[in-house]
């Protein structure tokens, strides 16, 4: 195709499907490339259209692009979308009964789906091996690409087969797409896909929107941050967050605003499904609403006129705080992203990394109570599960940490919440070494000091990001050490 047929194709289809007139920052480049069959990495901030650059080039090219994602929870939200804009598009993951993830192979060998959005774990299933070697697959996108290295944040094992992965489905070509990584995870990235670096485009566009305003309030202790906390959010008027780490921290500043007569919502962890389906839903669709909520809200959040993030606590690291900053402001309109600096509230994510990084003792213990219980392990609550191995320390969240390796690791399938866990796997010798365990540890607690630097730090709070994340050319004037 010619580059100019190719042009007026990608303008059609943007005004027909997507609703929209013109691209934004690299889009159109990033669009072109990949129909004329070219390799790219993609670096886009939360909310600039990392979607469209591969959603539009499936509608044009022949066969199927598969989109792997380690977001389940994601998967229908995104897969809805895309049905409302008339796109045949579905996904297979463990959420599905039996009977529908094989209705769903049915129409993948049938021709059906231009989008098929699977997690990376699926490629560990022999029957749908050889369903999608069935099909052309023109393109494969790797969402939150940064899963891919074990130098990110939410390192995911079998992310890193994506090679093995291109090559059982004839090496399509190949889109990688993420919001934060830093220099060593993009060159990690680039080699566990297979494709030679020189066969690779990287498209930088940055770490933090400009609309986002970003501060820092130096608080004493509680009573000072609640009434900030309580001061912004009154002046924001608008639709706001409030992040906590810890549910009884969220809890107390909930009976605080409760004294003040305000209106708030809470989410947690500790809902019922039902629960937290009905609280996202409002704040959907609810004028201006007041979140209070630990980092378990966030996924599927896609509401473009969040015009306050606050986070009430250091966050681990700052690829979560960025993340979850980039909630905030979608409309690209101006938004206040804030973190309130209580010295005391490290010990809170000390303790976190004490819990996150269970002995291989924990993990063997774990491992060995699973497979006593069997089938009946499903019986039990998350709660009871945890107070079998840790008895009266409701706070000891180990088994969630160890229960998420054993996910990673293919040890086990489905979920303790959902009661459909089962054990599929030995256990690896490589996550009981020493070497493992401390490396992790050392990574985890690395990422907690440079969250704290930039929280005590003096300079551009975006040029503390953007080095952070390996990158050295951006402007700022957004943030309260920038603008006094």
């Amino acid at each position: 195709m010619q580059n100019n047929f190719i042009e007026e194709q990608i303008y059609r289809v943007l005004k027909e499907t997507f609703g929209a007139d013109e691209f934004r920052t690299s889009q159109k480049e990033i669009i072109l490339r990949t129909l004329n069959g070219k390799n790219s990495l993609v670096l886009m901030p939360t909310g600039m259209g990392k979607s469209l650059c591969y959603q539009l080039p499936a509608l044009l090219l022949e066969g199927l692009t598969v989109v792997i994602s380690p977001l389940i929870a994601l998967m229908k939200d995104q897969v809805d979308s895309l049905k409302k804009l008339g796109i045949d598009a579905a996904y297979v993951n463990s959420s599905l009964m039996k009977s529908q993830r094989e209705e769903r192979y049915r129409k993948i060998k049938a021709g059906d789906y231009k989008l098929l959005y699977v997690s990376p774990e699926r490629f560990r299933k022999k029957e749908f091996i050889e369903v999608i070697k069935e099909r052309k697959v023109s393109l494969i996108a790797l969402d939150e690409a940064h899963c891919v290295s074990q130098w990110g944040n939410d390192f995911r094992p079998d992310y890193s087969r994506i090679a093995e992965f291109r090559e059982l489905i004839g090496n399509p070509v190949t889109i990688a797409l993420t919001a934060t990584a830093t220099g060593p995870v993009q060159q990690d990235i680039i080699a566990k896909s297979g494709i030679p670096a020189n066969d690779i485009t990287i498209f930088n566009e940055g770490i933090c929107r400009p609309n986002l305003r970003l501060s820092v309030h130096d608080v004493i202790d509680e009573e000072e941050k609640f009434q900030i906390i309580h001061k912004m959010v009154k002046k924001c008027g608008g639709t706001a967050i409030v992040y906590f780490s810890l549910i009884s921290n969220l809890d107390r500043f909930a009976k605080y605003l409760d004294m003040k007569r305000e209106k708030y919502s809470v989410y947690h962890g500790r809902l019922s499904s039902e629960r937290k389906k009905k609280v996202q839903r409002d704040f959907m669709e609810l004028p201006k609403p007041l979140m209070l909520a630990t980092n378990a809200f966030g996924m599927g959040i896609d509401r473009p006129d969040i015009r306050m993030i606050i986070h009430a606590e250091i966050p681990d690291s700052i690829e979560s705080y960025y993340q979850e900053i980039g909630r905030g402001g979608r409309d690209g309109l101006p938004t206040e992203c804030s973190l309130i600096y209580l010295r005391d509230d490290i010990e809170i994510q000390i303790e976190f990394l004490r819990w996150k990084n269970p002995d291989a003792g924990f993990i063997k213990k774990t491992y060995e109570l699973i497979k006593s219980l069997g089938d009946a392990v499903n019986s039990y609550a998350y709660d009871e599960l945890q107070e079998k191995l840790v008895y009266k320390q409701r706070s000891d969240h180990r088994l969630r940490t160890v229960l998420n390796i054993f996910d990673m690791y293919g040890v086990t399938e489905g979920d303790i919440d959902a009661g459909n866990l089962k054990l599929i796997g030995d256990l690896p010798d490589e996550i009981l070494t020493d070497e493992f365990i401390r490396e992790k540890i050392e990574r985890d607690r690395k990422r907690l000091i440079d969250m704290v630097n930039y929280a005590a730090g003096e300079e551009c709070r975006r040029a503390m990001i953007y080095r952070y994340f390996d990158i050295h050319d951006y402007t700022c004037g957004n943030c309260d050490n920038c603008v006094k």
